[in-house]
């Protein structure tokens, strides 16, 4: 695996799918799929897809290949202490002289768990060096949006029944009832955005970037579950940015590589999707599954700005 530090910059879109499942609960609404109440369209937030990263990671973690290597310990995860794991990283960094101390813990931390050197985290609880210092702070190099629809949603609770009961005193009733709520279809988008400059504080490497990417197309595959129904990655583009210099200007050509060549929005506002043909021909609002779309990758056609290289990653 590649260990060098990333110095490219990537703006990624993914698309994805639910089909009779609740994509992202909104506990402050009965745990219904989150909507926009301005246009009805369905919302997946960005914490929940770094959720469905950390799972997949803390699953299937890749071997180490060295005790100074990263490692991919998931740090934000069910029964985790972050302190408990922050204070490894202090007494670890107590040998170095005191002011180096909080710099030298955080990159410890860093090098140890995937998602706070890929997302960023606060790691500024307790009482030892990391309190009330700048490096208690990790701004991570990958950041996500919303996932949003296309088109607006249908949440739908529906009802059911259950044959056991939980308590003794309700032994003679005949079943219990519950709900849950799903979407009957819908295809999100969200957006990603990697920066360079903040690879370099965590040490964001290349091996981290691909592994990024298997998780997002792998996440949802071992993430099943009667609430969430079935949930498919249809495409992944990724843009990287290499930079417009000949390679006699290394310097400047590493310099355009880590700042970017293009803007972002414009980049991914070269996939469209729209209603295929066939759905506006019959007349359908509500799309009911992902052959009633059309995905159009108009850079398929049209040069990409100078600098920029398109990796299609995932298109079904």
């Amino acid at each position: 695996m590649n260990s060098s530090i990333l110095t490219n910059r990537h703006d990624f879109l993914l698309l994805f799918e639910v089909t009779n499942g609740n994509p992202n609960g909104d506990p402050d609404a009965g745990n219904m799929p989150r909507i926009d109440p301005n246009t009805n369209r369905g919302l997946v937030t960005d914490v929940c897809l770094k959720r469905k990263v950390r799972n997949f990671l803390d699953l299937f973690p890749p071997a180490r290949e060295s005790d100074t290597a990263n490692g991919y310990n998931v740090l934000i995860k069910q029964g985790a202490v972050i302190e408990t794991e922050q204070k490894k990283g202090e007494v670890i960094a107590a040998a170095l002289p005191k002011e180096q101390q909080a710099e030298a813990a955080m990159k410890w931390l860093c090098r140890e768990f995937f998602d706070l050197r890929t997302f960023g985290g606060v790691i500024s609880t307790g009482d030892g060096v990391l309190k009330g210092s700048a490096f208690g702070q990790v701004r991570g190099p990958v950041q996500f949006t919303f996932g949003q629809s296309f088109h607006p949603i249908t949440p739908l609770e529906v009802t059911i029944t259950r044959c056991a009961v939980t308590k003794e005193e309700d032994a003679k009733k005949e079943r219990t009832m519950g709900n849950k709520h799903i979407v009957p279809y819908g295809l999100y988008a969200a957006k990603g955005y990697i920066s360079p400059a903040f690879a370099e504080k965590t040490g964001f490497t290349t091996a981290d970037l691909e592994l990024l990417f298997q998780a997002l197309l792998s996440m949802f595959e071992h993430d099943r579950s009667a609430a969430r129904g079935e949930m498919i990655v249809r495409c992944l583009y990724d843009f990287e940015h290499v930079g417009t210099q000949h390679e006699n200007n290394a310097e400047q050509n590493k310099r355009e590589a880590r700042l970017g060549c293009a803007h972002a929005h414009k980049l991914l506002e070269g996939i469209k999707v729209d209603l295929s043909d066939a759905a506006k021909a019959s007349g359908k609002t509500f799309p009911e599954s992902f052959a009633d779309y059309t995905v159009t990758n108009t850079w398929a056609n049209t040069p990409l700005p100078k600098g920029v290289k398109l990796h299609l990653r995932h298109e079904r």
